[in-house]
């Protein structure tokens, strides 16, 4: 049985990571945030100790590490605020523990490079979150654009619609220096699927850049994608609403519909079991959705070049 801290116990995430935790027969002995809000743990570790200060925390893990192998804390899983991930992942390296980290991973390529010399002086080990890596769907595509011989890139529409409330830009979440903008926030996993499934990350225009919505085309180096990301409920298409859905999911790849809608619901403890395992994802594998992120991220909008995806200007 392993010992796991948790820094980011109060937010959406966390209880993800602690039914992971458990479901993969290990336990957190200590968790931190500045919320105190956090009354979902004793539905998985009720006997954990909890900290709001980062400074108690911090001596609760050095007391820990000092004391032997069977207290110390050989895990942290990182839910914290997209721009705090840098920071509570070299806390992690530090104390002796290996980090396990939402996405994204860090808000700009650079930062991965200085995260990999602290894995290096530490040797521990950073782990992330990709779990759409680890859908069948996902997979089986994979397995068929690899097996496909064709001379020309294939064509891939992707929308992501997740309405969220006015509660969104009043929270972290909503400010482009700590979540990283919307692409970031919520596009990062899908921007990993297509380097995975497609190659090389190639090319990259804005077309949209708002606080709500971003949309855009990349080119990989086996597909030409056109991408529109929103949070407005209004972009959820009509007859959805109609079934009081405020999310919407589509991947189309040559006009094919990619079905991945299900499945979604373990890719947690998926993703733990392999990190364990000794096959999880690291540095390495972040490299190039972060890269995209961050490019978008600082681009200038261009509504006029380049393929445009067709949910753009529909309201």
């Amino acid at each position: 049985m392993e010992n796991f801290a948790l820094i980011g116990a109060a937010g959406y995430i966390a209880p993800r990571h602690m039914g992971a935790i458990r479901e993969t027969g290990n336990r957190v002995v200590a968790a931190l945030d500045p919320s105190d809000s956090v009354g979902i743990m004793d539905s998985f570790f009720p006997d954990a100790h909890f900290f709001t200060e980062f400074e108690r925390f911090d001596r609760h893990i050095d007391k820990l590490r000092r004391s032997g192998a069977n207290d110390k804390v050989g895990y942290m899983s990182i839910c914290s605020p997209n721009y705090l991930h840098d920071s509570h992942m070299r806390f992690a390296l530090r104390s002796g523990a290996d980090a396990i980290c939402e996405k994204p991973l860090v808000l700009n390529s650079w930062n991965l490079d200085a995260l990999a010399e602290v894995e290096r002086d530490s040797g521990q080990k950073i782990h992330t979150i990709l779990q759409l890596r680890l859908h069948p769907a996902i997979i089986a595509l994979k397995e068929k654009i690899a097996a496909s011989a064709s001379d020309t890139k294939h064509e891939v529409d992707l929308t992501y619609v997740t309405s969220r409330g006015r509660w969104y830009s009043q929270s972290w979440k909503g400010d482009e220096r700590k979540a990283g903008g919307i692409a970031t926030n919520i596009g990062v996993h899908f921007f990993d699927m297509l380097h995975f499934i497609f190659g090389d990350f190639q090319e990259q225009v804005v077309h949209v850049s708002e606080q709500d919505r971003a949309a855009g085309y990349l080119e990989y180096e086996n597909a030409r994608v056109r991408w529109f990301l929103s949070l407005d409920i209004d972009d959820v298409p009509s007859a959805e609403r109609l079934k009081g859905l405020r999310t919407f999911r589509s991947i189309t790849v040559d006009g094919e519909e990619i079905e991945f809608s299900g499945g979604f619901t373990d890719l947690h403890t998926r993703s733990y079991e392999e990190i364990l395992a000794g096959r999880g994802f690291g540095l390495q594998e972040n490299q190039s959705a972060i890269q995209v992120v961050s490019a978008i991220r600082n681009a200038t909008p261009e509504p006029g070049r380049g393929e445009r995806h067709k949910a753009i200007g529909i309201r």
